[in-house]
């Protein structure tokens, strides 16, 4: 079955790190473009930070500019985000999806993961 599994939400405190990931499983990561994206209650679907199969970032959302970024483990068919001096806003469902290139829609994305849930809250 070809899916993502994200893992390492989780609730932290303003300010405080997490670090997810997003491990594939039944195909192999290395030609795919990978997103991170994000759904808060009552909210769309949004992405968050895209990483190329050649190592180039597109970011979607300026508020977490200079707070997250994004890194791939090919060997580990696993790709990362890294999110520091995290605030309540940023309270959502993280999940992951591949696609051939960084695209602008998230529903140009597919292999969706079932998510992991970030709460920022003191």
């Amino acid at each position: 079955q070809v899916q993502f599994v994200e893992s390492g939400g989780g609730l932290v405190q303003p300010g405080g790190s997490l670090r997810l990931s997003c491990a594939a499983s039944g195909f192999t990561l290395d030609y795919y473009a990978v997103g991170w994206f994000r759904q808060a209650p009552g909210k769309e679907r949004e992405g968050v930070l895209c990483i190329s199969s050649g190592g180039g970032r597109r970011n979607y959302v300026d508020s977490v500019k200079g707070r997250f970024t994004i890194s791939r483990d090919n060997d580990k068919n696993t790709v990362y985000l890294q999110m520091n001096s995290l605030k309540p806003e940023d309270t959502a469902v993280y999940y992951c999806a591949k696609g051939y290139k960084c695209y602008e829609s998230p529903r140009d994305f597919g292999s969706w993961g079932q998510g992991t849930q970030v709460t920022v809250s003191s």
